[in-house]
């Protein structure tokens, strides 16, 4: 071959190189350009927006008015009040039942596991809309299936979604029932990775089955516990659906929560530059709540 020729191939092995460094970049591009669109784009407008107030043609710059009014609305405070306490009561519940329902489901005497497994996590894929109608029905005072029960044990009828002390209670119920099974078989995931060597030398040492669960149980899904409740922290205090569907707020703003009112205020009063602040609030929360978490619960050097 001439040298010549060989003058003319040699660009090609550059070219292939090319184009193989660019390969991945070409691959990714679907997916960050979706990102790009559909995640980074909205967030950013968001925050500009959180500057602005009116809509449409009428849209002006407010500066930080969004956020100083936000400090100063009672139904923004009820709001986070509610949400707190619905939290504060619903996470332990339901993280607590979940653990317990895996240690039964990781237990030998057990029959029929898988039929109780799949039966413990059925609630978790009942759609937030459906769960939240069936409900309604369930715990209507006059014809609800859970005031006749009581009725039938002589117990008074409780206004579930008419006091605000129950109406709280029954977002709680509902999403405890929800959720639980999720969690339950996160938990049972880890159970069932944990040696039993460990507990087999803690037998030896004369531990009991309490002294075991403290010392080799619990310390083993520590990660596992980290996760389930920083993820249900931030479900939690971004829940919306079931109090919609449920309450619609009411009664008297008691199971009112924050998405609820940054909805309100985005899609009802059409005031998009204060939903955006209750959103940007709403999410400075959530990375406080996540940081001390992970702070307290985390491994320690």
């Amino acid at each position: 071959m001439s040298t010549a020729a060989l003058a003319r191939r040699s660009p090609a092995k550059p070219r292939r190189l090319t184009m193989r460094r660019a390969m991945p970049y070409l691959l990714l591009a679907p997916a960050l350009t979706t990102f790009a669109v559909f995640k980074a784009y909205p967030i950013l407008a968001s925050l500009r927006l959180s500057f602005t107030t009116g809509s449409g043609a009428d849209t002006r710059n407010a500066g930080f008015d969004n956020y100083r009014r936000l400090l100063d609305d009672p139904l923004f405070w009820t709001a986070l009040k509610n949400t707190g306490l619905i939290l504060a009561v619903q996470v332990p519940v339901m993280l607590g039942l979940a653990l317990l329902l895996a240690l039964g489901l990781n237990s030998a005497f057990v029959r029929w596991r898988a039929v109780w497994r799949l039966g413990v996590f059925m609630p978790a894929v009942t759609g937030l809309v459906a769960t939240g109608v069936m409900f309604a029905y369930l715990l209507n005072r006059e014809q609800g299936a859970l005031n006749w029960v009581l009725g039938g044990v002589g117990l008074p009828k409780v206004d579930w979604l008419g006091s605000p002390f129950w109406a709280r209670m029954a977002v709680v119920l509902v999403m405890t029932w929800h959720y639980t099974g999720y969690n339950a078989v996160i938990y049972l995931a880890g159970l069932q990775g944990i040696p039993k060597e460990l507990y087999e030398a803690a037998m030896v040492d004369g531990a009991g089955p309490v002294r075991r669960f403290w010392s080799v149980t619990v310390p083993a899904l520590r990660p596992i516990l980290l996760f389930t409740v920083v993820l249900s922290t931030i479900g939690t205090l971004q829940l919306f659906d079931e109090p919609y569907v449920l309450t619609r707020g009411g009664p008297d703003n008691a199971t009112l929560t924050v998405s609820m009112y940054l909805y309100e205020n985005g899609f009802h009063y059409f005031d998009f530059g204060y939903a955006s602040a209750i959103a940007y609030a709403l999410t400075l929360i959530v990375v406080v709540f996540g940081a001390v978490q992970m702070k307290l619960m985390g491994e320690r050097e």
